[in-house]
């Protein structure tokens, strides 16, 4: 069946736009752009979401929803939920863009299922839908020690970091249509020996 509804992780407001605990949304918006959408509040829905026909690895199409949760990150579940429940889409069809403490800036993995590893829009995530929707972890690299993180998290990426963070999303954007179409073993290997081990 593959995705039906693709979920950038961030939080609201100018104050976060450019932060490294949005890189959800940037690789968001970079796919809004790349496909000519642009996103519309839904209030109903509690997010800014738009809607693709992304191309399959196949070369059929697949309709296929874009969402932004207008929440804080904390709740980003129930924006989620929300349209999920409304379109029926079932957690497993849900592809979910986050950024990752665990992983070298710049890098970018392919998860299925899992647990949230400390990250708060994840835990509200599994929270209402369960774990079993698929994630794209963007690396922003950790700043060291444990009492660091929200201020790192919070604050902008340096030059450099950022266009390690642009690349990785690139390079994620190129593997999409395997996601979309259901092919993760072919997404992982090309997305994986890319970005390195």
């Amino acid at each position: 069946m593959g995705i039906n509804l693709i979920v950038g992780l961030g939080n609201p407001g100018s104050d976060y736009a450019q932060t490294r605990h949005n890189a959800g949304f940037w690789f968001a918006d970079t796919l809004a752009r790349s496909q000519g959408a642009s996103f519309k509040l839904e209030s109903k829905f509690q997010a800014d979401v738009c809607k693709l026909s992304l191309l399959r690895s196949d070369g059929a199409r697949q309709e296929c929803w874009l969402l932004k949760p207008a929440t804080f990150m904390n709740r980003s579940g129930q924006a989620v939920a929300s349209l999920a429940g409304f379109y029926k889409i079932p957690t497993m069809n849900i592809l979910v863009i986050h950024d990752d403490l665990d992983l070298p800036t710049g890098t970018v993995r392919i998860k299925q299922g899992g647990g949230h590893g400390g990250h708060n829009g994840l835990r509200d995530l599994i929270a209402h839908l369960g774990d079993d929707f698929l994630r794209l972890r963007i690396g922003i690299g950790h700043p060291g020690k444990g009492n660091d993180v929200v201020g790192y998290v919070l604050n902008r990426p340096s030059k450099p970091e950022d266009a390690l963070i642009h690349d990785a999303m690139d390079d994620a954007l190129t593997v999409l249509p395997h996601m979309v179409g259901d092919d993760l073993e072919k997404a992982m290997h090309q997305l994986h020996s890319r970005t390195g081990s």
